[in-house]
């Protein structure tokens, strides 16, 4: 279990780095990423390549400085769950927001194999308009 925790907090470390790779590295090749209903980037990718695409590029060209800082891992057998905060600024209208956030992380042996992302979407919304 602490192995992956461990492997869950450096994905954090790594997406602060805006090491994109080192996250994506650790999606099992049909990993289900999902984004929640509300979130800009909505809806359920599959493949790291979908991820990549479908929100981190996304992210990069949308944002300016966003943030996704864990507080608490709490892990139980194949899943870990993180309680964290993201943060940011959208670019095409200059809002920042913080929200909280829960991500759902499920392994399948080393890897990945499901992403699911809880956030208050509405705080989020009104950065966007």
């Amino acid at each position: 279990m602490a192995g992956h925790s461990d492997t869950i907090a450096n994905v954090y470390a790594a997406f602060a780095r805006g090491d994109i790779p080192a996250v994506l590295a650790v999606l099992a090749p049909n990993a289900s990423w999902t984004e929640a209903e509300g979130f800009p980037y909505a809806g359920t990718y599959v493949g790291p390549d979908a991820v990549l695409r479908n929100v981190f590029m996304k992210i990069g060209a949308e944002w300016d400085g966003f943030t996704a800082i864990s507080h608490e891992l709490i892990a139980n057998a194949d899943t870990v769950v993180s309680l964290g905060e993201y943060s940011g600024t959208y670019k095409a209208t200059g809002k920042s927001f913080r929200a909280p956030f829960v991500h759902v992380w499920k392994f399948g042996g080393d890897s990945v194999i499901a992403f699911r992302q809880h956030t208050d979407t509405a705080v989020v919304q009104r950065a966007l308009q």
